[in-house]
């Protein structure tokens, strides 16, 4: 039997109707909600010729706990979905070769024990905007792609693989033998990310907040790269991280062209 995931949300779910609408099995929507919006939703789903359920507050918080969703966020609006296709661990360097072969300049994304189903999402979400080819996570201590880290990034689950792997030390030394340059995102490091040739191929490895990259994923690096902090704070969230990074890489990228 198909394995069933549980998307919610306004904006995750109309990504989800537009761009898989064969994997959605049945539309909830509370019945009190009649805005735009979501009369959208429903038209779309009803055109998909997908089952579309309209209930009152007590049977849709009834369902929404059932499918272990949230009590924030919903918006009145979640569906029941195929699972979509999750990337085997084999099968990242042929999708990084593939975006090569077009020519695309590679761009990936390494989570190095991110827990938080929203980092996860905010991550992907940013890596998808910067034109990332890739997301890698351990398979120890990291988020799976769930329901919240879905609707967290905002339809860029639908575009960006997300592969989890068994050993991260040795995934890094393929990148290097692949021509990426990988460098951690570390607060002790000497070379700030701004002051760092990021125009060339390029993986970013980021750490959990607080505990930072692991120490062996350290010493994997070809480099440490920082963030420069004017504040008080030590330090920021993870997804906020990557997304600073990401967006210099960009910048780079484009002046550079």
């Amino acid at each position: 039997m198909a394995q069933i995931d549980y998307v919610f949300g306004i904006h995750s779910v109309d990504a989800l109707l537009q761009q898989r609408p064969e994997q959605v099995r049945e539309l909830i929507l509370l019945g009190q909600r009649r805005d735009q919006r979501v009369q959208a939703l429903e038209q779309k789903a009803m055109a998909a010729g997908i089952r579309v359920k309209r209930v009152n507050k007590d049977a849709f918080d009834r369902t929404r706990q059932s499918w272990g969703l949230p009590e924030q966020g919903v918006q009145g609006v979640m569906a029941a979905c195929v699972s979509m296709k999750l990337h085997r661990e084999d099968d990242w360097p042929e999708l990084l070769r593939r975006a090569m072969d077009q020519g695309e300049t590679p761009l990936v994304v390494v989570l190095d024990g991110v827990t938080d189903p929203h980092n996860l999402g905010a991550c992907m979400r940013s890596a998808e905007a910067a034109g990332a080819q890739l997301v890698l996570a351990p398979k120890d201590k990291s988020a799976p792609l769930s329901a919240t880290a879905i609707k967290v990034a905002c339809g860029a689950a639908d575009h960006l693989p997300y592969v989890q792997v068994t050993n991260l030390a040795r995934t890094l030394k393929q990148l290097q033998q692949m021509g990426i340059w990988v460098y951690g995102a570390a607060g002790e490091a000497k070379v700030t990310h701004f002051q760092q040739s990021l125009t060339g191929p390029v993986a970013l490895v980021l750490g959990a907040e607080g505990d930072g990259l692991r120490r062996l994923t350290r010493e994997s690096c070809d480099g440490l790269i920082k963030i420069p902090m004017l504040g008080q704070v030590s330090s920021l969230n993870v997804s906020v991280a990557t997304g600073v990074l990401l967006f210099e890489v960009v910048r780079q990228r484009l002046q550079k062209a």
